[in-house]
């Protein structure tokens, strides 16, 4: 007969202790062994961590040495061709973009420098004949071995193969590592640049030196020179907690009991939550449905998870007939689709476009375009589900920027038209002038033809012929106002200078005579031609000259200079208009060229601001300045022809 044994019998056997042991001894493992790897992970990571901010500071390093040496390219070939003619502001610029930059300069062939930026430290100076000599027989961009903390990048010019001397710049090593190392990074490391025999170039130590314990190297391999980036962080090997076993023993007894009340909390929480969330639930609906704001939801698949009503009145489509798509989807504008599909590949590959505006079909067919923005949809655990856009309906918007472009296309002829409105009073002045002077003339030459005398033929003669010179003045009167007022496009043809202020001269005379302003003009001889808009110009003129008139209303009589001059510049031409009125204070300074803003009562503050953006259109500059004898100076360039050619 076989013997059978209970199972109370086997429960009350030693097998009962093994599970129990086996817990045990698995709980005293874990408590050993999970904080030792937890140090060891921590080492890791913290190693792994300091490696990939090496590499990546590197990068920053590099990056910044690639668009040093992309700008100082673009000046090479320019030096080379011939078109550098500002070469030293542009040096000086160069300089100041780069802050790790101490010095830029333009040496030829000789070993002269032509001219420079910054100041050069001795050792550069001692060896420049030597770099020089290897950039020429290399022809190709090198950094030079560091010399102390400075290190000097030769950028060979040529023409034609033919060396014509280099572009140097010099680094200065600790200030590329203060400009290109974060403050947080080099809070946590200590940061080196060393040459390959590692002789410390410069360092980086914000929070002490490092502890060695962890460090990395990273060889930086340059064009003729090699730097090593060296990091040595300030931390210390994580230390094992004392007493861990203990401790852990002790709180897991402690989170026993406080689990069973823990767990009776919940079940209460959870029914109050579950009431809550149904009120929330309700409350966002409602306040979705009243949103004239489209929101819809995706997955990370494209899916559409969820829309309001106002994107359903967007797009003209019920929810169902959405909601569940994956794209392409109804409301896409068939002109658009490749835009869609990129956005769309986009979604899939995680990258979202934050904001962006688009074109929707309407199920009517009518396009409304929207301005789309995008957000992730985060979970309660910290997962990214999915993406949330707000859909506006940017229609009414679109239509006002047309109608402010059209508007703005309107504003300089309009601007003309205030101009000789403001000056036609004057205009019939200046008329009766020689309109008068006819009616004498013409009265007087039949009075001679009357008497018949041949005595009289010289007389009769001289007089018709200052009667058609006067007639001549008064219809150049009248094209120069015709002229200046027609409405026409943007005709940009060769121009000198000194024939457009002699163009306004009567226009601007009859504003000066006004309040008794003396006219001076002086334009500097063999002024090169300059490729404009005579028209513009001309406005340009007349509005800082109407200006610089009203400015001196308040002023002594015998100080009412308006002066004009034109002076030859470096690359083009400057026109000067100098006023002796009151000035421009500091608080109007600051938004003088700003649009609307005026200082008269009955301005529209758009004078000045037409004025700039004409000169800026022909790829010059426009400032102020007090003008030492009192008032203002206002000044604007124009590139000459041969520059723009160019």
């Amino acid at each position: 007969m076989k013997a059978t044994v209970s199972r109370p019998a086997l429960l009350a056997g030693p097998w009962r202790w093994l599970v129990p042991g086996f817990l045990v001894v698995l709980l005293i493992v874990v408590m050993l062994v999970v904080p030792w790897q937890a140090r060891q992970m921590e080492s890791g990571e913290r190693q792994e961590q300091l490696i990939a901010d090496t590499l990546w500071v590197e990068q920053t390093i590099r990056f910044e040495l690639d668009r040093n040496e992309e700008a100082l390219n673009a000046l090479a070939a320019d030096v080379a061709s011939g078109r550098a003619a500002n070469l030293h502001e542009r040096l000086v610029q160069l300089l100041r973009n780069g802050n790790e930059l101490r010095r830029v300069a333009w040496v030829d062939e000789t070993g002269h420098v032509v001219t420079a930026a910054g100041q050069a430290h001795g050792a550069a100076v001692e060896r420049l004949a030597a770099d020089l000599a290897l950039a020429r027989d290399s022809k190709r961009n090198l950094f030079m071995p560091p010399s102390g903390a400075r290190m000097d990048f030769h950028v060979p010019v040529l023409r034609d193969g033919h060396y014509l001397g280099s572009l140097v710049a010099t680094y200065d090593l600790p200030a590329l590592l203060a400009e290109m190392v974060p403050w947080w990074f080099a809070h946590e490391n200590q940061v080196t640049l060393t040459d390959r025999d590692e002789k410390l170039l410069a360092r980086r130590a914000a929070a002490g030196p490092g502890r060695g314990v962890y460090t990395h190297k990273h060889a930086m391999d340059l064009p003729g020179a090699t730097l090593i980036l060296a990091t040595d962080s300030v931390k210390s090997a994580p230390l094992l907690l004392p007493n861990v076993l203990v401790g852990s023993v002790v709180a897991l007894a402690l989170c026993l009991l406080l689990s069973l009340a823990a767990l009776w909390r919940h079940i209460h929480r959870r029914l109050a939550a579950e009431v809550a969330l149904r009120q929330q639930m309700a409350f966002r609906t409602a306040m979705e449905n009243s949103l004239v704001t489209g929101l819809r939801a995706r997955d990370l698949e494209g899916r559409v998870t969820y829309v309001n009503p106002a994107f359903c009145q967007i797009v003209g489509l019920p929810a169902e007939e959405i909601v569940g798509r994956a794209p392409p989807m109804p409301y896409w504008a068939p002109e658009a689709m490749a835009e869609y599909e990129a956005r769309f590949a986009g979604v899939l590959a995680g990258h979202v476009t934050p904001q962006f505006e688009t074109v929707f079909k309407r199920a009517d067919g009518a396009r409304v375009p929207v301005l789309i923005f995008e957000a992730p949809l985060i979970d309660s655990e910290g997962r990214q589900t999915g993406w949330m856009g707000s859909v506006l309906d940017i229609s009414e918007r679109k239509r006002a920027e047309e109608l402010a472009r059209q508007q703005q296309e309107k504003l300089q002829a309009s601007a003309r038209l205030a101009t000789m409105g403001e000056i036609s009073s004057m205009l019939a002045h200046e008329l009766n002038q020689p309109l008068a002077a006819i009616s004498s003339y013409t009265t007087g030459a039949l009075n001679m033809i009357e008497r018949e005398g041949d005595g009289d033929r010289s007389l009769l003669r001289r007089a018709l012929e200052q009667a058609s010179a006067q007639a001549q003045r008064a219809g150049q009167i009248i094209r120069s106002v015709h002229d200046f007022v027609r409405k026409r496009g943007s005709e940009r043809q060769l121009v000198q200078i000194g024939q457009v202020i002699d163009g306004i001269r009567a226009l601007v005379e009859m504003q000066a005579k006004r309040l008794f302003v003396v006219l001076e003009t002086v334009v500097e001889d063999d002024l090169p031609p300059v490729l404009a808009d005579r028209v513009m110009i001309e406005q340009v003129l007349l509005n800082l000259t109407r200006n610089g008139i009203e400015a001196m209303a308040e002023t002594e009589p015998a100080t009412r200079i308006l002066r004009i001059e034109a002076v030859c510049v470096d690359g083009g031409v400057e026109v000067r208009v100098a006023d002796h009125g009151s000035g421009i204070p500091e608080d109007v300074a600051a938004r003088l060229f700003s649009p609307f803003f005026s200082t008269k009562a009955e301005g529209m503050g758009m004078g000045l601001s037409i004025c700039r953006t004409a000169v800026e259109f022909h790829g010059g500059a426009m400032t102020f300045a007090p003008n030492p004898r009192g008032g203002t100076i206002f000044s604007f360039t124009l590139p000459a022809l041969a520059t723009v050619t160019q």
